[in-house]
């Protein structure tokens, strides 16, 4: 049994604990102010809940995972100085450096994950960043529990900002364009519903395709585009319509907040 705790229980911290209680062997324990939704959240998923860091502390968890805002973070993080040294803590604080953290935790391996929503379904994509001072037991054990949750992509701390927008901002870039899809769909005569899944199913499969095979998009592209066919003529409408433009433009306007 891996004991694990969440400080902050906001949409992040809530899908790390969703995904995290589809395996029995977590005990999973959360922190957060007193809140009716994540008192019902408690009870609902069956997890241990406090509210405050010291009584988490006292839990002597193996495992601690920072999901509260940036400004809350550095605040709380003093009061985990108590902790038993084995202690790892992941920061998923988007903009607060490792070192911050590890200066007011020096004896505590600390890392740093940028996670994304569809960890609630363990089909998460998670940049992960891990000291070289950290030895490798330790960094596989932290990787292997990550898994759990999806896929694990070590970067170098200065990458997470990209990697946090791609990955992080991305599921939301998607579902425009599956609501597009479905829009286009029920234009066409399709039910909502039928086109909704239609276009989930589409992207569900050529993303497993580009993930497994390791394929260019741009080559499984070409595989599509039979010539003069229907297809290509659908990306060449996309091209006239500005969309890889709006797709790099999104990613370069998030990455700049």
């Amino acid at each position: 049994m891996t004991k694990v705790a969440v400080v902050g229980v906001g949409h992040m911290g809530s899908a790390i604990i969703k995904g995290l209680k589809h395996n029995p062997k977590n005990h999973i324990i959360a922190e957060n102010l007193v809140n009716p939704r994540v008192s019902k959240l408690a009870k609902e998923l069956e997890f241990e809940l406090v509210n405050t860091v010291a009584d988490l502390v006292e839990k002597n968890p193996e495992i601690v995972i920072l999901t509260t805002p940036a400004n809350i973070t550095l605040d709380l993080v003093p009061e985990l100085m108590n902790l038993d040294n084995d202690t790892i803590i992941l920061s998923a604080a988007a903009v607060i450096e490792y070192k911050k953290i590890k200066d007011i935790l020096p004896n505590h391996t600390v890392a740093r994950i940028i996670p994304n929503i569809p960890v609630v379904i363990n089909a998460g994509t998670i940049g992960l960043f891990i000291p070289e001072t950290v030895d490798q037991h330790k960094r596989q054990f932290i990787v292997d529990f990550l898994s759990q949750l999806g896929d694990v992509i070590p970067v170098k701390e200065d990458q997470l900002s990209i990697v946090g927008t791609i990955g992080g901002c991305g599921p939301a870039f998607v579902d425009v364009f599956l609501d597009a899809l479905g829009d286009a769909g029920v234009l066409n005569g399709l039910p909502r519903d039928l086109t909704n899944t239609l276009a989930a199913s589409m992207v569900k499969g050529s993303a497993s395709l580009a993930y497994e095979s390791k394929t260019a998009p741009a080559i499984l592209r070409d595989q599509v585009c039979s010539p003069g066919g229907t297809t290509i003529q659908g990306v060449a409408s996309l091209e006239q319509n500005g969309f890889r433009y709006a797709v790099i433009d999104a990613v370069n306007k998030a990455n700049k907040n």
